[in-house]
């Protein structure tokens, strides 16, 4: 049977790298709890409510739906992470 073309082909049948399943996971789902964020950046969830309150808030951007309620775009989070990427023997750009 010939193979669709539109079917990636790259399973090597090896469990996904743990950074693939966080990539993945931010691609499925674009509203993260506070949980979900520190589940996936591996910190407490008392951390991320303590960058949010700080002033100025620190930590990635979030939403504040109500007093109670708190999300994070999955977007918003990795774009964060991209900033504070650090690529050892990469010059530094001047600011």
């Amino acid at each position: 049977m010939p193979q669709d073309s539109a079917i990636p082909t790259t399973d090597t049948g090896a469990p996904p790298h743990p950074a693939e399943a966080v990539l993945a996971r931010l691609r499925t789902s674009p509203l993260l709890t506070t949980e979900e964020v520190a589940r996936l950046l591996r910190v407490d969830p008392s951390t991320v409510r303590r960058w949010r309150t700080e002033q100025p808030p620190q930590g990635p951007p979030f939403i504040r739906l109500s007093e109670r309620v708190v999300l994070y775009d999955a977007g918003d989070l990795q774009t964060w992470l991209d900033e504070r990427r650090t690529t050892p023997g990469a010059r530094r750009r001047a600011a």
